[in-house]
């Protein structure tokens, strides 16, 4: 595991279903993300997963007005988050390759961080841990733990248990399993057989790469989590098909 010859494209896949309030501004934030050229070039993949809104409008006059950027829209049936990340991996064509989310929870400037192990030959895998350092990082959380008060509370404890249960299952050291931000080399990523339709990509994409013994590096990322109401889908029992995944992959 050498370090990656530069520059390396780095495909960044969008699953999108009824964004239509946010796809553009989050794709202004990508496009805008400050990585060195001399070791990064992007490559965007919008997968709109059925939306029933206008995601579809916006995502192309987006592509209309931003020329330069290399984006691609894949319209397809609506399937679930899972069948539309499977769907952007296999139009890929980066070294690299990176999950995003059609909502501004996370935050596009990580990039450069995230992949930096990968490009330095230092991993194969890595994940944005919303919980890894203490201090700065922290403080978008807890600030809308506080607004948001038991709603958010639930989806942190939910998240600390999924994590929680691949630590004990699988032997990891993970802080925070349910991340977004999963980052593979691509060759890595493509050669594991995924089933999942909906957000259970995650556990089933950790169980494999853990089964494989490849080691999950972790670096810090922002986060700003947003409301049921501002549009978030996940729900517990997402969560609890979460801990089933593990389980079912494990045995």
């Amino acid at each position: 595991m050498g370090p990656m010859h530069t520059p390396a494209t780095l495909s960044i896949l969008i699953p999108a279903y009824n964004e239509e309030g946010t796809i553009a501004q989050l794709l202004q934030k990508v496009v805008d993300a400050r990585v060195d050229p001399t070791k990064i070039a992007k490559e965007i993949i919008v997968i709109n997963d059925g939306s029933k809104d206008s995601t579809q409008k916006e995502v192309e006059q987006f592509i209309k007005t931003h020329a330069k950027a290399k984006i691609t829209l894949i319209n397809k049936p609506n399937g679930g988050k899972g069948s539309a990340i499977r769907e952007g991996i296999t139009r890929a064509t980066g070294d690299i390759i990176i999950i995003q989310d059609a909502d501004l929870e996370y935050d596009p400037e990580d990039y450069a961080g995230l992949v930096e192990p990968i490009l330095r030959g230092l991993a194969l895998v890595v994940y944005g841990s919303r919980y890894y350092l203490p201090g700065q990082r922290h403080e978008a959380w807890s600030m809308h733990t506080n607004k948001h008060g038991l709603k958010y509370l639930s989806f942190a404890v939910g998240g600390r248990l999924i994590t929680w249960a691949t630590n004990i299952l699988y032997g990891t050291h993970l802080t925070d399993e349910p991340t977004c931000y999963k980052v593979f080399r691509a060759d890595v990523l493509k050669n594991i057989p995924l089933q999942c339709t909906g957000f259970e990509f995650c556990p089933e994409v950790t169980a494999k790469v853990a089964k494989r013994g490849i080691r999950i590096v972790e670096m810090p990322i922002a986060f700003y989590p947003r409301t049921v109401a501002e549009g978030k889908k996940i729900k517990w029992s997402d969560g609890l098909e979460g801990i089933w995944t593990l389980l079912k992959y494990r045995f």
